[in-house]
């Protein structure tokens, strides 16, 4: 497990010139005794309070950059150093260094990226040692990083197509509730004055307002309960499951986490089929990649299937999970040997399809919520201002 407290330094060199810097450290004796190996004399060692939160588009940056300089005909621990020295972050300075100082000791680059679980997903640490068992290193860090700016993009818009809806329905329900609770008790009040009847839709109105004001309380333990439930057994395998399960039923959400789930297994298994890893290894790097257990469950039984001899596309289909298209494809990949060809088509195919099933949600859910926003709100209002009309014949009966 990686080191979990940073701490910041000041020490002089053998040649008595000042250096200070960033590393990572479980205890102050493990960060003296770092300085120490390094030939650093310590004079100022301190440890930062607030912890860093890893965001994951400075990691695929640092891959695409790494990819570059190794391109460019560098060293792997030297372009980690150069990067260390460039980065602007503190943290990512004094781990990009430890990631150098790992591989200078004679540990291997997975190796070294497996020491820090919070910042590296399995994905990375497997790709990197497929890169290092084919010579291609270099390659899996671009088609990495790519991989996982794709990613990274279509959680972004998926986030951006369902934030919208949530604002909207928050104010609305904001609105709705000074109506109801401020608004509608005062023109009840006018209206009862004048010992006129109001009209049917204003009176079930106000019901359903008084409604909510004597059980206030127990309308909000019943919405929040069920969300302290799900938090709580959220880390249950049975829970995660059966989550998934459902999640893959939902009209639109289904379609979008089925799309990003297949699109992620396929690229990672075009990635080490291209790389010359056996298909058996490649399903295993995708097993380990994805975090839902439902996924790793599917992927896990396709690849015991083949091993005992099913052909792939039958393995595939017994899963029950993947479409027809994939069955189709990868037969044709298996039966004329371009499986890699065709996994590519399918990463890419489901990718694009994830894209846009998410630009149709946001395209679909506003004027939606604009119909349901309005007709709420416009009853509400139509219910209030509806006895006035009443209240004036009343007035003049008067």
């Amino acid at each position: 497990m990686a080191a979990n407290q940073l701490w910041r330094w000041r020490a002089l060199s053998i040649d008595g010139e000042p250096q200070s810097g960033t590393l990572w450290a479980s205890d102050r004796l493990s960060a003296f005794t770092t300085l120490i190996q390094k030939e650093l004399h310590p004079l100022v060692l301190t440890r930062c309070p607030l912890p860093h939160r890893w965001q994951p588009h400075h990691c695929y940056d640092m891959f695409r950059q790494l990819a570059t300089l190794l391109q460019a005909g560098l060293t792997l621990s030297h372009s980690l150093g150069m990067l260390a020295q460039q980065h602007p972050l503190q943290p990512w300075q004094a781990l990009l260094q430890s990631l150098a100082d790992d591989l200078s000791e004679g540990c291997t680059f997975s190796e070294a990226l497996k020491k820090w679980p919070m910042v590296f997903s399995p994905l990375y640490v497997s790709m990197v040692k497929t890169g290092e068992l084919t010579g291609k290193l270099e390659e899996c860090c671009r088609q990495l990083a790519q991989q996982q700016k794709s990613q990274q993009q279509l959680s972004a818009k998926v986030k951006k197509a369902l934030r919208y809806p949530l604002i909207i329905l928050s104010l609305a329900t904001l609105v709705v509730l000074a109506m109801v609770t401020l608004v509608l008790p005062e023109f009840a009040a006018i209206y009862k004055t004048f010992n006129t009847p109001l009209p049917f839709l204003t009176r079930m109105v106000m019901g359903i307002a008084t409604f909510i004001q004597a059980h206030a309380v127990a309308l909000i333990v019943t919405l929040i309960v069920p969300v302290i439930a799900v938090y709580s057994v959220r880390r249950q395998p049975r829970w995660q499951r059966a989550s998934h399960r459902i999640l893959l039923r939902l009209p639109v959400m289904g379609a979008l986490a089925r799309g990003q789930k297949l699109g992620q297994i396929f690229t990672v298994l075009t990635l080490t089929q291209q790389a010359g890893i056996a298909f058996l290894q490649g399903l295993e790097s995708a097993e380990e990649t994805v975090e839902s257990l439902y996924w790793r469950d599917t992927l896990r039984d396709i690849r015991e299937n083949i091993a005992k001899g099913m052909p792939v596309w039958s393995s595939f289909r017994n899963a029950a999970v993947f479409t027809p298209l994939c069955i189709q494809l990868i037969r044709t990949g298996e039966v004329s040997g371009a499986l890699d060809v065709m996994l590519a088509n399918l990463a890419r195919h489901h990718t694009e399809q994830t894209f846009q099933l998410a630009d149709n949600l946001a395209a679909l859910l506003e004027p939606l919520l604009l119909i349901v926003t309005g007709v709420i709100i416009g009853t509400l209002v139509v219910a209030m201002y509806l006895p006035i009309f009443h209240l004036g014949d009343a007035m003049s009966a008067g």
